[in-house]
């Protein structure tokens, strides 16, 4: 069947449940670092990165030789909860990226290979000491709970599923407060691009059941041990750090420019446009569940303009910015000039009586 057929046919035959695909029309077929082709042969800089799960981007060379050495080599890829050397190598390099306080006799619990799968393990073990689960965005609430926490002799779990392995200029976000969790949430860009996810915790809330769930795909640990290491030796933490102050000073300076952006918020490469409610409607705009808004129309614009952005939000007012950490500084001054392009042609056009 040709390839314009399979497009035209692909909507009718996916389950309403698609979310990205709804507002994001492409057909990707190939992909590289920040570059995405589509089935129409036109080029975008994917500054979503799989909703920050791609920390070095599509198709790395180093995750690429990781696959290949696992596949080439004959070792089993799927073997329920048996320790295999992949693993073993995916576990060492884990834990010498993780908090000295917590790494230090930790224990690894493999999940579902879902972000999902491990926020329910880490919940169970939450419900079984009375404590609390809770993302590192700022770091002094963090403090606060670390000693309220510490006072009630209750565990502090921190996600990690979006702001760890470099995304906000740290290796994992809660650095940035100097706090030591009990226990951390991990998934996504510990994988290397491949679906794994783990919970790592405090030897003494080694409490619960056993379950039957697979320890993690072979492939999974292969590219994330990987990822790791690469983000790890060449600093790309530190680099998150530069590039995205770059970037901050940009999208401030377009805020200057434009009213209606009313908050410029995050850290390192992990970045929004938070866009006022007053302007919500104006152009027209939606997202991917159909409500009106600015932030819609921008990401639109952006799309036309080779750019791909993500929403964020309660109201979806957030245009967020997750550019892989091996963004270049000519791929980011391409991002802040279609992004101000985009916003600028939504902001004339919600201006005109």
């Amino acid at each position: 069947m040709a390839l314009t057929e399979t497009v035209r046919r692909q909507p009718a035959r996916d389950a309403s449940a698609r979310t990205y695909a709804r507002a994001l029309p492409i057909v990707p077929v190939r992909a590289r670092g920040m570059t995405i082709e589509g089935a129409d042969g036109r080029r975008y800089l994917d500054c979503l990165s799989g909703d920050g799960a791609l920390a070095l981007g599509h198709n790395h060379p180093v995750v690429l030789a990781a696959v290949r050495e696992v596949l080439d080599s004959g070792a089993p890829i799927g073997v329920l909860d048996l320790t295999t050397p992949v693993e073993e190598r995916f576990v060492a390099e884990l834990l010498a990226t993780l908090p000295p306080g917590l790494a230090r006799g930790a224990r690894v619990r493999f999940c579902g290979p879902t972000a999902a799968d491990a926020a329910a393990v880490a919940s169970a073990l939450v419900r079984g000491a009375a404590g609390t689960l809770v993302e590192p965005l700022c770091d002094e609430r963090l403090r606060r709970l670390r000693e309220t926490t510490r006072e009630q002799g209750v565990p502090l779990v921190v996600d990690e599923t979006v702001t760890g392995v470099g995304r906000t200029g740290a290796f994992w976000a809660v650095e940035h407060s100097g706090v030591t969790p009990d226990a951390m949430v991990l998934a996504e860009a510990i994988g290397g691009s491949l679906p794994l996810a783990v919970v790592v915790h405090r030897a003494d809330l080694d409490t619960l059941e056993p379950t039957a769930a697979p320890r993690g795909n072979q492939l999974a640990m292969a590219a994330g041990a990987a990822t790791l290491a690469h983000v790890r030796e060449h600093r790309l933490a530190e680099r998150a750090a530069v590039v995205g102050g770059r970037l901050a000073c940009g999208l401030r300076e377009l805020a200057a420019r434009v009213p209606w952006v009313a908050e410029v918020r995050g850290r390192g490469l992990m970045l929004g446009l938070r866009f006022a409610a007053d302007g919500a409607g104006a152009a027209d705009g939606a997202d991917g569940a159909g409500r009106p808004g600015l932030a819609g129309a921008v990401r639109r614009e952006c799309l036309r303009r080779g750019l791909i952005v993500g929403l964020g939000g309660p109201d979806a007012e957030v245009v967020r910015l997750l550019p892989p950490l091996t963004v270049s500084d000519e791929q980011a001054d391409a991002v802040l000039e279609r992004l101000a392009d985009a916003v600028e042609a939504v902001a004339g056009v919600a201006r005109r009586p």
